[in-house]
């Protein structure tokens, strides 16, 4: 199936993922598709990244089209040599798998019970959904980072996916997949992939365009609706999204920070390197707990249905 998907495939997509996410009893025994995905990404970043800078820009952008190649490829093959009814099973079971949003609430919500047990298990939570030192992070900042880990991955991890799912089909998220992986494994401006990863990094930023402010704009929805601060929300996100290091990230930490009351983003720490970044709702509370953190993923999953609901809709209109 090439092309926009219906109404009810959207549904059901949406929904295995929202009750079954990423069960480990079928991942422990076989690779889930990502996996899959980043082995590809890391055999041919480490035979190719080699050379001067202008060298290594090149041979990531056609790595880059060697994984959407394979990873596109692929997917219409086999829609392309199956049933018209297994077509529909594929796209359908692929759209549920690549979704994220029960496997970024679960991880989540581990931090905010490890924080109501300890601060050294919220360390110890925090550390398997964000790049920064945990070992530097008060009890405060651990759960500040996880809801900003929160809002941003449900805009690259279920928004977008869903978008390009929606409108191109099984082979439109595999590709975006690819995309998402290959940003977050070599897009860093680090001596070693700032130029291998610059095609990565810009083509990510690309497709997250207009994905992250769908993703702002149903958080705001979603909080006038659970009686959360949604004109805050909507202020906080057009005032401040734009200074937020990412182009794309901006919008929905924003318009989650303004929901909230919090302060989200501003100066943070990886490894040695301190990012100077603004604050999204300057003015917001900084003293962030495990409650706040349970409130972001109830805004989360009520943005996620008005996300689906908007995509549905859409497509039968369509």
């Amino acid at each position: 199936m090439l092309g926009p998907i219906s109404s009810p495939i959207i549904l059901a997509a949406a929904l295995l993922d929202a009750v079954i996410g990423d069960p480990p009893i079928v991942w422990r025994r076989v690779p889930h598709p990502v996996v899959w995905v980043g082995r590809m990404i890391a055999l041919t970043e480490a035979r190719l990244n080699r050379g001067g800078s202008a060298r290594r820009r090149v041979l990531g952008l056609l790595a880059l089209a060697l994984w959407l190649a394979v990873g596109i490829g692929s997917s219409l093959g086999l829609l392309a040599i199956v049933p018209e009814g297994a077509a529909v099973a594929l796209t359908l079971l692929g759209g549920a798998v690549l979704l994220a949003q029960k496997s970024l609430a679960d991880h989540v919500l581990a931090v905010a019970r490890g924080l109501e047990v300890s601060l050294a298990d919220g360390r110890q939570a925090v550390s398997m959904i964000v790049g920064r030192d945990p070992e530097v992070l008060d009890a405060a900042a651990v759960a500040r980072a996880a809801i900003e880990s929160a809002a941003e991955n449900f805009s690259d991890g279920f928004v977008a996916p869903l978008f390009w799912f929606a409108l191109l089909g099984l082979p439109g998220i595999v590709g975006y997949k690819i995309i998402n992986t290959a940003d977050s494994m070599v897009g860093h401006r680090t001596a070693r992939y700032a130029a291998f990863g610059w095609a990565s990094a810009r083509l990510d930023d690309f497709v997250n365009l207009l994905p992250a402010r769908l993703a702002g704009a149903a958080i705001t929805g979603a909080a006038f609706f659970l009686r959360h601060d949604g004109r805050q929300a909507l202020r906080a996100m057009v005032r401040d999204a734009g200074h937020h290091r990412s182009p794309n990230a901006g919008w929905p930490e924003a318009a989650m920070a303004g929901a909230l009351g919090l302060a989200l983003a501003g100066p943070r720490r990886y490894g040695a390197e301190i990012v100077e970044d603004g604050w999204m709702n300057d003015g917001g509370r900084a003293a962030a707990t495990a409650s706040d953190i349970r409130a972001a993923v109830r805004l989360m999953r009520g943005a996620a249905v008005v996300t689906v609901l908007l995509a549905a809709g859409l497509q039968a209109l369509v």
